[in-house]
């Protein structure tokens, strides 16, 4: 019986499939790549990016039984996403998604629409206005205590990642719910690496592939849904709390920001209501979107500076010339930030060459649209490959390279695209260039940092999951002045 009921399944996909193609035969669709077993591929960007050389930065590949459109460009990215970014601003609504999504009120897997729009302003708006005066300070006075630890393990091997996924964490924490609480601190982290861990798992990404595979057993799927409850039990608790103790007009944090902000009638052209649950996913984004990224942005830079000492040097001297040597408490101003030209370029470059969601998160157009002269139906899944459009070689010279000085040269190249563009821009953006700028700043400031036995970290990214996360590896955080080695020297 259930061999029949799978046959019948896909018998009927099939000929959903052929019709599809049937009702597609008279457009000039992008160049389709045989085959349908691409995500099996160990390096998926760089693999899709090999495909654009054969066939021209758009083409189709079939993922599964679903055609979707690759862009490889950063001109096709940007004239999808920012040109005609109301045409492809959807989001397809894969199983995953619905799941972790309560009902479409997510805002990153949430679809377009004109309440979606509110959601995002109303976010935005906490991030950038609720919280302005007291971003910078906070994440300062956190990354200062963040380098008070560091130095008491002095000299140690040093996890690196998992430090910096506890301060992001530690700081979305604070901004979200006013509180420094390491007990709560441990319980968000926590809580985001186990759902984390459990979304991209295969027996999950096989259910985005292959949908009809959800009405058969599936103990991934049973775990999803407990890391799921267990997330909004979690953000459920903090929402009470603060309902129970906010004061009309003002506001500690981003929670009492955004409840005051929900359940008033909207301007007529965003129908519908902002309610609570938006809040609560409004939250949950926050946290998936600002602690794992930024950490794993800040463990690359850190590697690539273990490979490049000369470019390491080269910051500290920087950072001496602004602030004097050894000046601890000195900081320059995020305002003032062009004063530090060449970490803003290192930034930069780790950006551009280890975006970590190289594939972005997938896009869905809301009526037919083009791209580079090819059809693009309504309804398709496109899929900008931003890693691919970071090391393209008809914009980027040496692309491969970790060459911070490309972006300080007169005419230097255009900025990456690792936060995405358009309607679907990463919004914590902001806070995370703020991150990365304070959080290496104090770091070079305070240490030089050392490959413990002289061991340089992985630049491969692991080579599981679709993120370009670094492999696990050590650090050692000597403090500046101290004797030992110096950067230049044999390890």
């Amino acid at each position: 019986m259930l061999l029949l009921g799978l046959l019948l399944l896909t018998v009927l996909a099939g000929a959903r499939l052929l019709w599809g193609q049937w009702k597609l035969r008279s457009l000039h669709l992008p160049p389709l790549v045989p085959g349908f077993l691409h995500l099996l591929q160990p390096n998926l960007p760089i693999y899709l990016l090999g495909l654009a050389q054969k066939l021209g930065p758009v083409y189709r590949l079939r993922l599964g039984l679903q055609d979707v459109v690759v862009l490889n460009s950063k001109r096709t990215i940007e004239e999808a996403m920012v040109k005609k970014w109301v045409d492809f601003a959807g989001r397809p609504q894969i199983p995953s998604y619905k799941l972790v999504s309560q009902h479409s009120q997510d805002l990153s897997l949430g679809d377009y629409s004109l309440l979606w729009k509110a959601h995002k302003r109303l976010t935005r708006s906490a991030l950038l206005l609720g919280m302005r005066s007291s971003m910078e300070p906070l994440v300062e006075q956190l990354t200062q205590e963040f380098c008070e630890r560091m130095r008491a393990q002095a000299g140690v091997p040093v996890a690196i990642q998992k430090e910096f996924s506890f301060l992001t964490c530690s700081i979305i924490c604070c901004l979200t719910f006013g509180d420094q609480e390491d007990t709560l601190v441990h319980v968000f982290h926590d809580c985001v690496q186990d759902l984390m861990k459990t979304w991209d798992h295969w027996s999950i990404q096989i259910l985005d592939i292959f949908p009809f595979l959800r009405f058969f057993p599936n103990p991934g799927l049973w775990r999803l849904k407990q890391a799921v409850e267990n997330r909004d039990h979690i953000v459920e608790e903090q929402l009470r709390r603060h309902k129970e103790s906010m004061v009309a007009g003002h506001w500690r944090d981003m929670m009492d920001y955004m409840l005051q902000g929900v359940g008033k009638p909207r301007v007529q052209e965003a129908p519908g209501q902002l309610l609570e649950g938006h809040v609560h996913m409004s939250v949950v984004d926050l946290f998936i979107g600002g602690t794992e990224t930024t950490s794993t942005t800040l463990s690359w830079a850190v590697a690539f500076l273990l490979h490049h000492p000369e470019v390491q040097q080269r910051l500290q001297e920087e950072l001496d010339r602004e602030l004097g040597p050894g000046a601890g408490s000195s900081q320059v101003p995020y305002k003032d930030r062009t004063r530090l030209p060449l970490l803003n370029a290192t930034i930069a470059e780790v950006l551009r060459l280890r975006p970590v969601v190289p594939l972005a998160l997938p896009h869905r157009t809301t009526r037919p649209s083009s791209i580079f002269g090819y059809d693009i139906p309504e309804g398709t899944v496109v899929i900008p490959n931003l890693q691919g459009a970071h090391l393209d070689e008809t914009v980027w010279e040496r692309p491969h390279e970790f060459w911070p000085d490309r972006f300080l040269a007169p005419g230097a190249s255009p900025g990456a695209l690792a936060f995405g563009c358009g309607a679907r821009v990463c919004l914590g953006e902001p806070l995370a260039r703020l991150e990365l700028f304070v959080v290496l700043a104090r770091l070079l400031q305070a240490f030089t940092l050392l490959p413990p036995a002289g061991t340089l970290p992985s630049l491969q990214p692991e080579p599981h999951g679709v993120n370009l996360t670094v492999q696990p590896f050590q650090v050692r955080l000597q403090p500046r002045g101290a004797s030992g080695p110096v950067l230049g020297e044999s390890q």
